[in-house]
């Protein structure tokens, strides 16, 4: 099915064709230049740069980002870490405790056997070893984790619009 408009239930916000193209710019790119894409589609720059404030505003854009090549930093061993914690009344101080390691990325609170599941990007094997055994697991709370190492990554992308 193909509806005209896009409605964002944060904000209730419409998204028409000329919106879409501009997301879809930026997603692909975000250094595209907004005088490009205003030709792209027959309007101003002003009113490209108008829509996109729109767009912040209903909270759909969520910022903008550059991306760093992990492997390119050394980084070639990436792991997803269920953590087990003796109660969920310790999931804040946990999670302050995890915001304190440079290594881990990503951090979930989960249904299921994890209260949170984290992504953990190291340098190899043994930098895995020693921040679970030295860091993650002298975290207060921290009963025991189960660690899922990464072979390959085949999908990484945005969500589509």
């Amino acid at each position: 099915m193909n509806f005209p408009y896009f409605c964002c239930m944060v904000k209730k916000l419409k998204i028409d064709g000329i919106d879409k193209i501009i997301i879809k710019r930026l997603v692909n790119d975000a250094r595209t230049p907004i005088l490009s894409i205003a030709r792209e589609v027959g309007i101003s720059g002003a009113a490209i740069h108008q829509r996109l404030r729109k767009l912040e505003a209903s909270d759909l854009i969520d910022g903008y980002k550059m991306t760093l090549n992990p492997k390119a930093l050394g980084y070639t061993t990436t792991a997803f870490v269920g953590v087990f914690l003796d109660s969920s009344s310790l999931y804040s101080s946990a999670i302050k405790r995890l915001k304190e390691i440079p290594e881990v990325v990503e951090s979930h609170y989960t249904t299921g056997n994890y209260a949170v599941f984290i992504k953990i990007l190291c340098k190899n094997n043994e930098d895995l070893m020693h921040l679970l055994n030295k860091d993650i697991q002298n975290i207060k709370g921290v009963s025991r984790t189960e660690t899922f190492i990464s072979l390959d990554q085949q999908i990484d992308r945005q969500i589509k619009i």
